[in-house]
């Protein structure tokens, strides 16, 4: 087992979760990351490797379907499964953008037949209960809704309904804030008034997922996007939020937000964390001693996936820390992270490439970061 030493943080192991010769599997950050102990799921998309474009390199005439990998000894070894849950349209999984527009969920879903009520509240303090957020796309009216497993992810409930709340289109991945047994915090991006996205904002369900109220919005219509957030519950009550942002050139970045009132009100805290050429989604995890990990795709040279930590709430974070930089183009990241059973080593699962006329695939790292 290699080990590289980069500071305080120590790269365990890089692990392959899921590769084959041109196929394109990506985004796990689209759809979740799970642990129980040494079990680990996660749902990610597969489809086929394509012509090179701005950033990604898919074949747009093929769905992209979903796919889930499972380890039992901690995140080192995999096997790929099926994901059974129903996909509305019968076509592709969160992933409209990436498809022609014969091959989009939208416009083949009728949210009143396609889309069930919710039977049962979801327990979302339940650690054996999780839940998957999905959506059509991303522009003009996207249509939102969600799964539920209470069989760690061998079967999956639904598609469950996410009222749209007045928005003009809901895009759904996966970000929720546990408060009790039935209330939570669903981070959520809308549709902008110009029909573009994105806008993040704060809904709150305390009837186990039957019915979402907004709480409210992050921040204004900006320039660009601000979109993919990704939440923790602080241990002094506070809710963190990162989020992904683009706006008036090619660098993305990853701004932070703090809401003292449980998602009623939000501040813009910290500084811009770069995250190069198209911009990256975060993963964040609260450590045992409190301080919250950032893992981020990095899209400028040399690519590859990146890590800050934070000691005061996400005040401020440390310089960075490269996990790895042996990326061959700016298609890779969308991460995901969970703490091991171990309780001093994160989990993280990303898409990948090592040359960018090759595959994409989905990677694993397991990091030490002394606590």
């Amino acid at each position: 087992m290699s080990r590289i030493e980069h500071g305080r943080l120590t790269v365990v192991q890089h692990c392959e979760v899921y590769r084959h010769a041109d196929q394109f599997a990506g985004w796990p950050a689209n759809y979740g990351l799970w642990i129980w102990d040494e079990e680990v799921v996660v749902v990610f998309a597969q489809g086929r490797l394509g012509a090179q474009g701005d950033i990604h390199a898919r074949d747009r005439a093929h769905a992209f379907v979903p796919r889930q990998a499972r380890s039992f000894d901690g995140g080192l070894t995999w096997a790929c499964e099926t994901f059974n849950g129903r996909t509305p349209g019968g076509r592709t999984l969160s992933a409209d953008e990436h498809v022609e527009e014969a091959l989009r969920a939208q416009g083949s879903i009728d949210p009143g037949q396609d889309l069930s009520m919710l039977r049962y509240p979801v327990d979302f303090l339940d650690p054996e209960t999780i839940v998957l957020a999905a959506r059509t796309g991303i522009w003009g009216h996207p249509v939102s809704w969600f799964y539920v497993s209470r069989d760690r992810a061998r079967s999956w409930q639904g598609p469950y309904a996410i009222n749209p709340m007045g928005l003009p289109g809901i895009s759904a991945r996966t970000d929720i804030v546990p408060l009790s047994h039935h209330d939570a915090l669903f981070m959520l991006t809308s549709t902008k008034s110009s029909g573009e996205e994105g806008r993040v904002f704060c809904a709150r369900t305390s009837d186990g997922g039957t019915n979402f109220r907004l709480q409210s919005f992050l921040m204004g219509e900006a320039e660009g996007y601000a979109i993919m957030p990704a939440s923790v519950l602080l241990h002094d009550g506070r809710v963190l939020t990162l989020v992904r942002r683009m706006g008036g050139g090619p660098g993305g970045w990853i701004d932070t937000f703090v809401s003292d009132d449980l998602g009623l009100s939000w501040d813009r805290v910290g500084y811009p964390i770069e995250t190069g050429y198209g911009g990256n989604p975060p993963a964040v995890s609260i450590l045992p001693g409190g301080s919250i990990a950032l893992i981020y795709g990095y899209r400028d040279k040399p690519y590859g996936v990146r890590c800050r930590i934070s000691h005061d709430g996400g005040s401020s974070w440390s310089t960075e820390t490269i996990v790895r930089e042996d990326g061959g183009s700016p298609d890779l990241g969308y991460p995901r992270i969970v703490m091991r059973s171990d309780k001093s080593s994160l989990l993280a699962v990303y898409y990948f490439n090592e040359y960018a006329d090759r595959e994409r695939f989905i990677a694993a790292s397991i990091i030490h970061l002394p606590i």
